[in-house]
């Protein structure tokens, strides 16, 4: 096996230390599977192969919460805080972001 050694950010060092920790996997044996997938010839481009199909689960999901929104705003706003501590837990949410709740609006 070779060994590679490179420099990234602290920032990306922990949010891929979180995602391979919420893989069960140990650091190095996460990148080592993202970067076999980056190379893999058959398949698509990694960074966007399933673009089309993550804009048609936000159109989706938009649609969705506007109509139970009509119904109850309570609702959603449950759905949501959940929905933050879930993608927070996975590493899929930026801290910054949520530690300030006005940059989501503004970023909107």
């Amino acid at each position: 096996m070779v060994r590679l050694s490179l420099r990234i950010e602290e920032g990306l060092h922990e949010r891929l230390f979180r995602r391979a920790a919420a893989a069960d996997l140990s650091l190095s044996e996460f990148v080592r599977l993202v970067l076999a997938q980056a190379a893999e010839p058959n398949r698509g481009y990694i960074f966007s192969s399933k673009d089309e199909i993550l804009a048609t689960s936000i159109q989706i999901l938009s649609i969705l919460v506007v109509a139970v929104g009509r119904r109850s705003p309570e609702a959603v706003e449950q759905g949501m805080a959940e929905a933050r501590v879930l993608l927070a837990e996975r590493g899929l949410l930026d801290p910054e972001l949520e530690s300030d709740p006005g940059a989501r609006e503004v970023r909107r």
